[in-house]
């Protein structure tokens, strides 16, 4: 079932007569679960013809480098085979996907895209949608409520948008059934950028080469519903218990695969719901509304990788305390090479160095200590937000910049006044100690080299 509140049209184009119906596939790299790929297929078997996929792959996105684009071509190579598997041929292009995705819409019926949330992704179908000569159809598949059907404006926190989500889950959490082609695109002529070779392939984009790819996690949907079975089969049932033990190993690894969309979030919260674990409802609630009030924090507000994004109380509060000093202080390049006075802190530096992904609840600790160890909290947010795009496989994501603008006060609450922080919640060592065994994750850190 495609929600019809998933679906929108971008352009007032008129109809006409080409080879196929395009797919341009963005934000949604995967051939599962993928409700713009299923409504493409549908409308491609009204017209009766073929369907043609495209990835515009840009090496100028913001911030990335050679970890997240290993990453993401390993997802592609799985996910071109299993496009092909099903008669669907994926065209991928070096360069610009708003001017990729124009040129292959040329010849196409009609154009339908994913969704993406942050501003250059908006921008890249906003630009398509006034160059093609075809419909271009919008249909939004990652994230299980649509996000203006949760809500119309910014929330302030999980418990006002909890409220509305749950008052709509159940319309959306809904299987999405896949529908055959009737015509097959393979043998389409079109000049398609190789990723079967992902070291050759990123040898040809001009991508920052200084951060290697991570061999904690490889990339694509098979691996991802790997990681997904061995959770809900055998950890699923501690994760309310565990969940914020870093040294624990209870979580599902699933954000990296969110962030480049090669899993979807409806597939994760089926596959949870259905195994009926008594940690569902503890993950559900990060999956999705933790996870999608993120989305609404990018979508609506324009300022979301800034300082000014926070909210008025937070940095009021910030700025009364920025006379206070600081019991250390530490440049960016200190920060990012580990070398703070505190073990816990340099050791959740390293996770993230070397793994790509940083444990949730150190990733709270880590934040807030940089806000309590710089200059000013404007220098902080820089630094926070700079090494979590840097390093982490889902940085420069909704959930990232959420993530870090927490840890400065936002979807969150005044607490009791303290120095540095004012009223924004703070966090020590202590609180690590009495969650788990800290000094443990500091002796597992030596193994990250």
């Amino acid at each position: 079932m495609i929600q019809q509140e998933r679906v929108k049209a971008l352009n007032q184009a008129e109809p006409k007569k080409g080879r196929y119906v395009l797919y341009w596939m963005q934000a949604s790299q995967r051939a599962q679960c993928n409700h713009a790929l299923e409504f493409a297929i549908r409308k491609a078997n009204e017209l009766r013809q073929p369907v043609v996929a495209f990835f515009g792959i840009t090496d100028r996105f913001p911030e990335g480098n050679e970890r997240h684009y290993a990453f993401m071509l390993e997802g592609l190579c799985h996910t071109k085979r299993a496009l092909e598997e099903r008669g669907i041929r994926l065209v991928i292009q070096h360069g610009p996907p708003e001017v990729g995705a124009v040129r292959m819409s040329e010849e196409a019926s009609l154009a339908v895209v994913d969704r993406g949330y942050l501003r250059i992704q908006r921008a890249w179908r906003d630009d398509a949608a006034v160059h093609m000569d075809c419909p271009l159809i919008q249909v939004e598949s990652d994230v299980v409520v649509p996000v203006e059907e949760a809500s119309l404006k910014e929330e302030y926190s999980a418990a006002t948008i909890r409220r509305k989500i749950h008052r709509k889950i159940d319309q959306y959490l809904v299987a999405l059934e896949e529908t055959e082609p009737i015509a097959d695109s393979l043998s389409l002529e079109c000049d398609s950028f190789p990723v079967d070779d992902v070291e050759r392939a990123i040898s040809h984009l001009g991508v920052d080469r200084s951060v290697k790819p991570v061999s904690f996690l490889r990339g694509g949907f098979a691996e991802a519903a790997k990681h997904l079975d061995v959770f809900v089969d055998k950890k699923m049932d501690r994760y309310a218990d565990l969940r914020n033990d870093p040294t624990s190993d209870g979580l599902s690894l699933m954000s990296p695969y969110l962030h480049f969309g090669q899993i979807s979030p409806l597939y994760i919260a089926l596959r949870v719901s259905e195994s009926g674990g008594t940690g569902m409802r503890a993950y559900l609630e990060e999956l999705i509304v933790r996870r999608e009030l993120g989305i609404n924090f990018v979508y609506y507000n324009n300022l979301y990788d800034t300082y000014a994004c926070l909210p008025d109380w937070a940095k009021r509060t910030l700025k009364d305390h920025e006379p206070d000093q600081r019991p250390y202080l530490y440049s960016r390049q200190e920060f990012e090479e580990g070398k703070t006075h505190d073990p816990y802190w340099n050791a959740a530096q390293k996770e993230m160095v070397f793994k790509g992904k940083m444990h949730g609840y150190m990733r709270m600790y880590w934040g807030k200590k940089i806000l309590e160890w710089s200059r000013t909290p404007e220098e902080a947010f820089r630094t926070a937000l700079y090494l979590n795009n840097r390093y982490e496989l889902d940085g420069r994501d909704p959930n990232g910049f959420a993530g870090v603008a927490w840890c400065f006060g936002k979807h969150d609450r005044p607490w009791g006044e303290r120095r540095v922080f004012g009223t924004v919640r703070s966090m020590n060592e202590g609180g690590l100690k009495r969650k788990f065994d800290a000094d443990g994750y500091v002796r597992s850190s030596t193994q990250w080299v």
